[in-house]
């Protein structure tokens, strides 16, 4: 009892996810006494990094990194208006498409949420949007990140699962799509009730030059997905190949990023993914831990005694994802429930990987908008000066949103491995 006692303690007491894990596992090898666990401590924690897969986070971080500080956002945003920018409420349109775009292309949703609040709610505000529908519109725009490819969740579930990456970034296509659609059906019904003002559409002459200087960046998600759909290149090649356009796109083509600017950005990238590196490492010698005591079967039993219905046991999932979500990271919530939760879907009630992967990934990513940890919602309460109490009163329509797309994937598997 001491171990899970421990776990306990040490999540609620802001104690990072990764030193949880590893910590954790440490006191239940000296808890059971074990030597041969302890003797092979150090392999496992080891064995979690040495997976080709995981090179395409850093890579994809580091093209988030070139795109901003070269650009490419700003031009991505001019040619999300000439789609949208006339309809009623066009420039909350014009939010979400650019988010579409930055989705294919960063991966993460905080990432993306941080990026699109310091470009699109001033710009909001000015045209005469409120400051919390604005946050808050971009906010669920950030919701699109872990399900439209690439997604730095889907790397590392499929990595935990030993899935290809490539498969899992197919699976996210249409739920991406349908999640998108929701938000825009949100948005048009809001824009008619509280009478968004109509937009504008850009003359053909500065459509076409939007769309023009917008070739060049549209070059990187065509790289990524491309790449990948046509069997030339794997996530992790791809996304080198992305970042490799992203730089010589920002310095030579833009010439808005200086090559003397690259170590800061090398910096930054290397902290930010050597954080999430280690979290896998320590959820390694966790998972390894938690099969080694059959939770798995344990869990299986236990839930099989409520129900044998697969649709009900992802509803009782998604109820417990969300409360997850709401105290842990996506990121760390994935690496600590896949271990336990993938076994019990595929082996006991024969839910395809992949649909799983999907639905867990869509469900954490909530937690970052909603309280008490909501890492998204601070994000866009800083960024865009909102409070966070103005932003949830704007959000909750786009939860809702969220909410139903869960539980129709949740029915419906094809949805999912449609494209597989």
């Amino acid at each position: 009892m001491i171990t899970p006692a421990l776990f306990l303690v040490f999540l609620l007491s802001a104690v990072p996810i990764a030193f949880v894990l590893a910590l954790t596992a440490v006191a239940y090898i000296f808890e059971s006494g074990n030597s041969v666990l302890l003797d092979s401590f150090a392999q496992q924690l080891f064995s979690g990094v040495e997976n080709y897969g995981l090179l395409a986070i850093p890579l994809f971080m580091l093209t988030g990194e070139l795109m901003n500080d070269g650009g490419m956002t700003r031009r991505l945003i001019a040619a999300a208006r000439v789609f949208v920018g006339g309809f009623r409420g066009g420039l909350a349109y014009i939010n979400l498409v650019a988010n579409m775009f930055m989705a294919a292309i960063i991966g993460s949703a905080a990432s993306q949420i941080a990026v699109m609040s310091r470009a699109m709610v001033p710009a909001m505000e000015k045209e005469g949007y409120d400051k919390g529908f604005a946050a808050a519109t971009t906010a669920a725009g950030g919701l699109l990140a872990p399900v439209i490819p690439p997604s730095m969740l889907f790397v590392i579930y499929g990595v935990l699962a030993q899935l290809p990456i490539g498969d899992m970034f197919l699976a996210g296509i249409l739920p991406g799509l349908m999640l998108a659609a929701a938000f825009a059906l949100v948005i048009a019904v809001i824009g008619v009730v509280q009478g968004f003002p109509k937009g504008e559409w850009m003359s053909a002459r500065d459509a076409a030059g939007a769309l023009l200087a917008c070739l060049p960046a549209a070059l990187i998600p065509t790289a990524i997905i491309g790449g990948i759909l046509l069997g030339v290149a794997t996530p992790t090649e791809s996304a080198a190949v992305a970042s490799l356009i992203a730089f010589l796109v920002g310095w030579l083509g833009y010439r808005e990023l200086a090559p003397a600017r690259l170590f800061a950005i090398f910096k930054r990238t290397a902290i930010t993914s050597a954080m999430v590196i280690f979290m896998i490492a320590a959820a390694n010698v966790f998972g390894w831990v938690v099969i080694y005591e059959a939770l798995p079967q344990k869990l299986a039993l236990l839930v099989t005694l409520v129900t044998e219905d697969p649709f009900l046991f992802l509803l009782i999932v998604n109820c417990g994802l969300l409360l997850v979500g709401m105290l842990i990271d996506g990121i760390a919530a994935i690496i600590l429930v896949t271990p336990i939760l993938l076994p019990i879907a595929t082996g006991t009630y024969d839910i395809d990987p992949f649909h799983l992967g999907v639905v867990m990934s869509l469900n954490l990513v909530l937690g970052l908008l909603t309280p008490p940890v909501g890492v998204g919602l601070y994000l866009a309460s800083a960024m865009s000066g909102a409070s966070t109490g103005a932003i949830l009163k704007a959000l909750w329509p786009f939860l809702l949103a969220v909410t139903l797309i869960l539980g129709v994937l949740s029915y419906f598997p094809v949805l999912t491995t449609a494209l597989l």
